[in-house]
């Protein structure tokens, strides 16, 4: 398990905004691939590791407006939970974020890659929230484009 704080100078209610919406994760969570909405309270996420492919779905189980917003793997070959938590600070106008974040297989010990990949979270998560502080205050959190080459080599927008 890894947990992170960090103090973003952005008000509350634009910091949850920011990360209430699980697509969005991708922007700043290095390690995972794609996030896709299937309804309001599920999404599927994918990644690769050591030539591996993982796939899990996740469903909301906590979301307190400007509070806290949590989630739990309901199903797929990797358990991924995590909470994150707002706390105001000077009035609302900057906010302090608490992000846990856990992965585990289902059933017995991971193989080295995805064993390595855990091992990683603590000082991934570290980094991974410092891309989001830099985006969101900088204001190109939403603008930011991800640029992906399709097998025939075109180049598009995700």
């Amino acid at each position: 398990m890894a947990h992170e704080r960090i103090e973003v100078d952005l008000s509350l209610a634009k910091t949850y905004e920011l990360l209430s919406n699980p697509v969005h994760f991708t922007k700043f969570l290095d390690r995972i691939d794609s996030i896709e909405k299937i309804n309001s309270q599920t999404f599927d996420y994918k990644t690769k590791i050591g030539g591996e492919e993982f796939h899990w779905t996740t469903n909301i189980i906590d979301n307190l407006r400007n509070t806290r917003f949590a989630w739990i793997t309901i199903n797929g070959n990797l358990n991924q939970t995590g909470t994150i938590r707002f706390t105001p600070l000077d009035n609302g106008e900057r906010t302090r974020v608490d992000f846990s974040l856990d992965y585990r297989t289902f059933f017995g010990e991971p193989e080295e890659d995805l064993a390595s990949f855990i091992e990683g979270l603590p000082a991934q998560l570290k980094v991974d929230l410092e891309k989001f502080k830099e985006l969101a205050e900088t204001d190109t959190f939403k603008d930011e484009v991800v640029e992906e080459t399709t097998e025939e080599g075109k180049e598009v927008t995700a």
